[in-house]
């Protein structure tokens, strides 16, 4: 009995020393994790598909407050060189998981809204706001810099009249490039420049078109 009391005991008590292992913390694992937020600069958080900058999850979203200017050249069959004041507020979403993975364009797709907004003061005080729906191809770096290529395409409402535009509704081409800087885990400065075409397709004339060269920049929220 004596026997089987102490291999009891024993047993017991290897069994709650292992536990207590179990319940310690790794120091290689933690000065791993801190290693590598010391590397890239952030914390992993929720918003990225494993590593920060290593691509989205599915279904991340942001929204983004940017402000610019742009130039219309007399360029294309447009007559009048023209310069604006530009913002923007646009919404976007990825569409499913990173892609291309081990290739250069590794990143996540997105599809956006924009509602954009301005003001020609050359040659003359003038107006303009939009609504363009975009696809945004985000690259994924594996640091806080995520590069980013769009295009979209939409419709214009516009006081901008002869000799490039005839009416008030026009269409809008757009395709930018740009950079998120994350400067915080779910905050990014964005940059951007890209080109707009604005024109009537034909509904309207005369219908020479704007072609502006526009530079964006501002805030986005990731979330």
């Amino acid at each position: 009995m004596r026997s089987l009391k102490r291999v009891i005991e024993v047993t017991i008590g290897i069994t709650f020393a292992a536990s207590l292992a179990e319940a310690q913390p790794n120091p290689a694992t933690n000065n791993l994790s801190s290693s590598q937020a010391v590397l890239t600069g952030l914390q992993p958080t929720g918003i990225w598909s494993g590593d920060v900058g290593g691509g989205f999850r599915p279904g991340v979203q942001n929204l983004d407050l940017e402000a610019g200017g742009g130039a219309c050249l007399a360029l294309f069959g447009s007559h009048l060189n023209r310069d604006l004041s530009l913002f923007d507020l646009s919404y976007g979403r990825t569409w499913g998981g990173p892609v291309g993975s081990g290739h250069w364009y590794h990143g996540n797709w997105e599809v956006r809204g924009e509602l954009f907004g301005g003001v020609q003061f050359n040659p003359a005080g003038n107006w303009l706001v939009g609504l363009t729906p975009h696809l945004r191809y985000d690259f994924a770096t594996g640091t806080r810099w995520v590069p980013f290529v769009d295009a979209g395409a939409g419709v214009t409402a516009t006081g901008i009249r002869r000799p490039d535009l005839g009416g008030t509704f026009e269409f809008n081409e757009q395709v930018n490039f740009g950079v998120d800087w994350f400067v915080r885990d779910d905050i990014a400065l964005t940059f951007e420049v890209g080109g707009m075409h604005v024109s009537s397709a034909g509904i309207y004339q005369p219908n020479s078109g704007l072609n502006c060269v526009k530079g964006m920049a501002g805030i986005s929220w990731f979330f």
